[in-house]
């Protein structure tokens, strides 16, 4: 039987070196992708590759990322063009007694899928809305209605998650034993995306609060456990 709580990728997708450091199953690799607020999309068109930042967000199985309706990457994904989806989250710098063994830990995720334009009303409306939730829940019922031409000048992807995995690095120095009597200093210097102090609009009143759905995102608080607490994953 299958197990339903885990990728089972093909060639394409499954880690080659250092498949100690292989996850395949979702809920991690779901975590990865919901960490982030950026992601990188390649692509081919025509023969020339390109990979494109951008903003994601997860409904389940399925990634969106949305952009102008002129974009180069958005028009040619309308015609269903297979795309690798990738995020990383840079975790440490491992430091070693010799320049091979210095690394890094992070968490990384590739997903392979078919990109491919929202083009039913219902669903674009309802994602487009969902990618402010996505970050901010709560923040849309404080908001004016998205206009026909806001909507018209935005266009969503969708792709539908068909493989996937991760490759996880959270360990200490891996030096040689021959290495480990040298006086030379070895270790793990850690590295997170941290919120900063909020940059009001110039405009806003000074009677307007910041809203209690902000909370997750506190000066000083790391971006990740910010962004796994608005998704529902993160837990103290």
């Amino acid at each position: 039987m299958t197990d339903a709580t885990a990728y089972h990728p093909s060639a394409r997708a499954r880690i080659k070196r250092n498949p100690k450091r292989a996850e395949y199953d979702r809920a991690t690799i779901h975590a990865i992708l919901d960490a982030a607020a950026v992601c990188h999309i390649a692509y081919v068109i025509d023969g020339q590759p390109y990979c494109t930042p951008t903003l994601h967000w997860r409904d389940g199985e399925r990634l969106y990322w949305h952009g102008s309706s002129a974009s180069r990457m958005l028009r040619n994904q309308a015609r269903s063009l297979p795309v690798c989806l990738t995020v990383t989250h840079l975790d440490g710098l491992v430091l070693a007694r010799s320049a091979f063994n210095h690394s890094a830990n992070f968490r990384s995720a590739m997903v392979f899928g078919t990109a491919h334009l929202v083009e039913d009303a219902e669903e674009k409306r309802r994602a487009l809305e969902d990618v402010t939730d996505r970050l901010f829940p709560g923040r849309r019922a404080e908001l004016r209605e998205m206009t026909t031409q806001e909507i018209k000048a935005t266009s969503v992807v969708a792709m539908d998650i068909e493989e996937a995995s991760a490759k996880v690095r959270a360990v200490n120095v891996g030096d040689d034993d021959e290495d480990g009597h040298l006086p030379v200093w070895a270790g793990v210097i850690p590295v997170r995306q941290v919120i900063g102090a909020d940059w009001p609009s110039p405009l806003l009143p000074a009677t307007t609060p910041r809203p209690a759905h902000l909370a997750p995102f506190a000066e000083g608080r790391s971006l990740d456990d910010a962004l796994l607490e608005t998704a529902g994953l993160w837990r103290p």
